[in-house]
This record gives C-alpha cells, structure tokens and sequence, in this order.
C-alpha cells in the first residue's frame, strides 16, 4: 500500500552572523553586499576576521544577562541559544515554562566545540588554577542541552561535530528523526565562535589563511589569481523542521526537497581530492532523490572556503555532474569568511534569503564565475565538506 508523499518543511529560522542578528538585519546586510570583515590582532600579527556587528554583539550580551548560567558557557553555546530561540519563536514552538516538549528534538552542531572557554580553562591549568567549571563547559554536549533547556525541549539532545559539514549533517539527522517517527519536531543547525588565538594559529599552520588583512575583500572564492584567501568567521543558524504531508503543504512553504552525503578516502590531511569526488557523490545523491523531471538547479550555493585546492575541486565536481548545463554559482564567504560547522547553516540561512527576494550579491573582484542566474531561482542546492573527506548537499526550494 503506498503511503502518502511527506515533505520536511523550515517552520522557523534563527540566525546570528556577521550580516546581523536576525533574518531581517542578515538580509539587510545581504542586499548590500558589503564584506563583514575587520582586522584585529592575533598572535602578534594584524589578521582579517569576520566577527559580529555591534548589534548583534549587543543582542548577544542582552542574552547573557537574561540568565545567570550564561555567563559560564562558551560563545558558540551562546550563539547556538540565541539561534535556536529565534528559530522556535518564529515556528510557535516557544515555550519557557511549563512541561518539556517530548516530541521536540534537538541537535546542534560545532566543528571546534567551545574553543575559547578550552583555551581560557587550559591556560589556568598552565598556571595551576583550574576551576571545577573546567569539564562542564567545555564538552562538545553542552551545545545540544544547552538549547533544549533553552527552548524547553524534551526530546533527543544531540551534539556532534562532522568538521565543516556539521550543520548540514544535523539537518540531515533532524530530518531522518522526524521521517522515522522518533520525533515530531526539530531543531537542527550549527554554531561556530573561532576567534580565538590557537584556533586562528592553526588555520595559519595550514597555510591558507588569507593574507589581504588590508584589502577590502581578504577572503576571495573563485578568485581569477590562485591564492589562498581563507579567513575565519563566528555565528550559528538553526532551523525548526517539522513533516508535512502534500496534501498540508502551503504556498511559501520552504521545503528541504532532498539531502545528499558522499565521502571518499582521504589521501592527506585535509581529505580534498583533485575531482572534488566527495562532492560529485553528495550532489549525485541529492539529485537522485528529486524526480527526474525536475533534477534542474537554478543555483548552487558552494562550499568554497577561499582555498586553491577546496575552491577548484569543487567547481571540478560541479563540472562533472552538471556538465554543460551549469547553474548559477555564487557563495557567503566573500562576505562574512568560513564560520567552520556553522557555514553550512548560514549558507542554508543565505540561500533562503535568495529564495524570498530573488537576487544575491555580485561578486565584485575578478572571479571565474560566467553564468547567469535563471530567470527565477526556485530550487537551491546548499554544498559542505569538511577535513576527513566528507561533504553535505542539501536542495530547498519554496512551494507554490
């Protein structure tokens, strides 16, 4: 017996970024198209970042004072919160009394964790001063928990870390609960706070950290002349996911039409092949899910974090799977740098700002970007990947 078509829908979005703290401020932000960018001092060494805007930081702050216990835990606990509480405000499912929603799960997830509390509780080891908060705060399930107990969730707390992909592969996870029946409801994003000293240290060690701390456009994805331009960002972005079914479905509605992975096997320490393979399998995986009819693009939202290798393979695996047949191709990270397990969700958060008002932000140095944008965008593939040779595409699109 065929079971009737379901669908998982956005019933909320919750965002902080270096565009701002809310869907209105970020798409303000995106319309201008400003680069969010500053130079601070890191390490002895003047470097550019991507960091919040004063609003943002305020409202931020604002959350910090609204509870006690907030001012133990690490900046991308407090991110991931003040996302998810958007996200659930906006989805009706706030509630800050009252019995725990069971049917309301939670995973958030964070390439780093909380990097700063572990560089400031392990330089007071260094100095034989340790405080007991030390443990507590500083492991990666603070993420998951922390937002349940802020959005008064019941169900399934979960923390992970998948590198750079992170945030796609909750939304990934979020939606297999929910098709499974394990869950009713779910939030699911990522959450990055990278601005710190060993963290930028050792994007440095890499090699690709930008070194254009005084040009207007320090991180450059597609750029014509091959350098690395890699530059860090902090911010987190959450979703309220919840299935539908066809029948249900309303015009607007925004819609994660399919959910690819791919992995391959790394041959060195960053996992990045030539072909992009990774990415071919998860845009493969993800086109197979739609039907075939309407296996048609009309903008790729890339992972493209800036770098000679991660940027060319890339666009090598999207050459490779669409062929002559190209969709538009355009990226955040010009504006607001790689915020790490976050950037999947804030390019997701982008890509539905392009699906409401219909145009994203030229990229204005030299770039290989030729194609044009179809006439109306109404289908988005989101791409991320991660060291360890992983990669993450979702496709969304509005109803109606």
């Amino acid at each position: 017996m065929d079971t009737a078509k379901s669908y998982i829908v956005i019933r909320g979005t919750g965002v902080i970024s270096p565009m701002g703290h809310d869907a209105a401020s970020a798409s303000a932000a995106y319309r201008v198209g400003t680069p969010a960018f500053s130079t601070a001092a890191y390490n002895g060494e003047a470097v550019p970042v991507a960091a919040l805007p004063a609003a943002a930081e305020a409202a931020l702050q604002e959350l910090v004072q609204s509870n006690a216990p907030y001012k133990q835990l690490d900046r991308s606990v407090l991110l991931a919160i003040y996302a998810a509480r958007q996200a659930a405000t906006e989805a009706g499912w706030l509630q800050d009394e009252g019995p725990l929603a069971d049917d309301l799960g939670v995973n958030v997830g964070s390439s780093r964790g909380a990097t700063g509390l572990f560089e400031h509780h392990y330089e007071a080891f260094r100095q034989q001063a340790l405080s007991s908060g030390a443990s507590p705060t500083t492991t990666l399930g603070n993420l998951s928990s922390w937002v349940a107990h802020a959005v008064n969730a019941g169900g399934a707390h979960i923390s992970h870390s998948i590198t750079c992909s992170t945030a796609l592969m909750a939304i990934a996870n979020g939606a297999a609960w929910l098709k499974a029946g394990m869950a009713r409801r779910f939030l699911a994003g990522g959450t990055e706070a990278p601005l710190t000293p060993f963290t930028i240290a050792q994007m440095q060690a890499i090699g690709i950290y930008s070194k254009l701390a005084s040009q207007p456009y320090p991180c450059q994805p597609y750029a014509v002349e091959k350098q690395n331009t890699f530059v860090l960002g902090e911010g987190a972005a959450v979703f309220a996911l919840e299935q539908v079914p066809q029948a249900q479905l309303k015009a607007g509605d925004r819609i994660v039409e399919a959910i690819g992975l791919g992995f391959e096997q790394i041959t060195s320490k960053t996992g990045i092949s030539a072909e992009g393979l990774n990415f071919q399998k998860s845009m493969r995986h993800a086109l197979a899910q739609l039907p075939e009819q309407e296996r048609r693009i009309d903008l790729i939202m890339t992972h493209t974090p800036g770098t000679r290798a991660g940027d060319s393979a890339e666009l090598a695996a999207i050459a490779a799977v669409f062929g002559p047949t190209l969709p538009a191709i355009t990226t955040n990270k010009w504006l607001i740098g790689h915020t790490l397990g976050a950037s999947g969700a804030l390019s997701l958060q982008y890509a539905l700002h392009i699906l409401q008002h219909q145009q994203f932000a030229a990229i204005p140095y030299p770039n290989l970007l030729s194609q044009r944008p179809a006439a109306r965008i109404t289908r988005i593939m989101v791409n991320a990947a991660g060291f360890g040779g992983n990669a993450a595409s979702v496709i969304i699109r509005c109803h109606g």
